[in-house]
């Protein structure tokens, strides 16, 4: 794999708040980024935080203070027109997302040109960073002018579409309205793996996927997340019961989208099996399965909140549960276990667990399966309070780490 320059300058493209801009906020501490461009940016004294609408909550926390000082051209205003258009047209959501992956590009493509100019003053082969399926024309640009490529592919692609079809098979009860995405949609992509130069994936399991459907391996590069802990986490105490009872049950927090991808089936057979034991199953997340699913006694369906209020159902907790089919890496993972919270988790993310050191990996991902584990540590408060007391290692996760992977092209 080829290596870069330590002083190229990068130009990252970003739709959305992933990972809470690590990779611009890496980049910009390496002082490498050279632009920022992304769909929305509402700094602090914005007059959209002054307004109190549902339709704005999600947009006022799209800023980052790390970044306050970068190159960032954002397109909020632009956005917003977007949203209202699609929402009162009701686009379905994959007609909706490929559309704002389209009008993302169109924005940022315009930007882009405008920058080219500057940026290649720097007598340093520039570098285009930018997210799959919204890279296609930013991708071709850059190449046009001969700039280096990185793709950041965001899930393991073509290999978790045929997973999840065959889970919607096994559940077509659970969410009769899914779709598979458009063929076009795949094509596309495949489009965007050939013209990058490398790939940038955050799993070993990522990697398998994209190579089981023709990624060339010596194209992809293993790059974990990066997160950094928040202020109080470090010093958090967290405290167990001698046992649990009805009265202070055992809390299952399970937090991020309410999906079939997310083994939400297993779920809810674990709670199911479980439903006469002292537990409860916190769900945290936007709902994309049938409600009626959930009228278990033991289901707290809590639904969507800011990721600005998630701290305390990680606190209140006492197990975090990841059962998932498949997912790039799985940030939560790195939130939960920042707060000292045990995990159970899936082979199918990022490698955040090591069994029976920090959490347990699942041998497979069934009702049965979770409630085992789950069983256990209700009969076995102790063990949970060894599994919290395992340090975070803040280090394999760092910015630093991270803008060092990227930089270098290191494997």
């Amino acid at each position: 794999m080829t290596s870069l320059s330590t002083a190229s300058p990068w130009i990252c493209c970003q739709l959305g708040a992933r990972e809470h801009y690590a990779i611009p906020r890496a980049l910009h501490q390496s002082g490498n980024l050279a632009l920022l461009l992304t769909d929305a940016w509402v700094k602090p004294h914005s007059l959209i935080h002054a307004i109190h609408h549902p339709f704005l909550k999600s947009l006022q926390e799209r800023f980052h203070p790390d970044l306050v000082h970068a190159p960032v051209q954002s397109f909020t205003p632009s956005l917003s027109q977007f949203e209202l258009i699609h929402r009162y047209r009701k686009t379905n959501d994959w007609d909706r997302m490929i559309a704002r992956n389209r009008w993302f590009q169109a924005r940022a493509l315009r930007e882009l040109q405008k920058a080219a100019p500057r940026i290649v003053q720097s007598g340093t082969c520039p570098v285009l960073f930018t997210y799959s399926y919204a890279a296609l024309d930013l991708l071709r640009y850059a190449k046009s002018l001969g700039w280096y490529t990185i793709l950041g592919q965001i899930d393991p692609g073509m290999m978790e579409e045929k997973i999840v079809l065959e889970e919607h098979r096994k559940h077509p009860d659970l969410a009769p309205a899914w779709q598979p995405v458009p063929s076009d949609y795949w094509s596309s992509w495949q489009e965007e793996c050939r013209l990058a130069d490398r790939i940038v994936v955050n799993s070993s399991w990522s990697s398998q996927a994209l190579q089981q459907v023709g990624v060339p391996a010596d194209k992809i590069q293993i790059v974990p997340l990066a997160y950094s802990p928040p202020q109080g986490s470090e010093s958090f105490q967290r405290v167990y019961p001698e046992q649990f009872s009805r009265e202070r049950p055992l809390r299952v927090l399970f937090l991020g989208q309410i999906i079939l991808r997310k083994g939400i089936a297993a779920l809810l057979e674990a709670a199911e099996l479980l439903q006469d034991q002292p537990i409860e199953f916190w769900l945290v997340g936007s709902i994309g399965v049938e409600r009626s699913r959930f009228n278990l006694p033991n289901i707290r369906l809590i639904g969507p909140v800011p990721r600005s209020e998630t701290a305390q159902y990680y606190q209140q907790a006492d197990v975090f549960l990841f059962p998932t089919l498949s997912d790039g890496f799985g940030l939560t993972q790195l939130e939960a276990q920042a707060w000292k919270l045990p995990l159970i988790v899936s082979r199918f993310c990022g490698e955040v667990v090591k069994d029976g050191v920090n959490g347990i990996v699942l041998p497979e991902v069934n009702g049965k399966a979770v409630a085992d584990v789950i069983q256990y540590f209700l009969q076995h408060p102790e063990h949970l309070i060894f599994l919290s007391k395992k340090p975070y290692q803040a280090d394999a996760y760092s910015l630093p780490f991270l803008g060092q992977k990227l930089c270098t092209g290191s494997v």
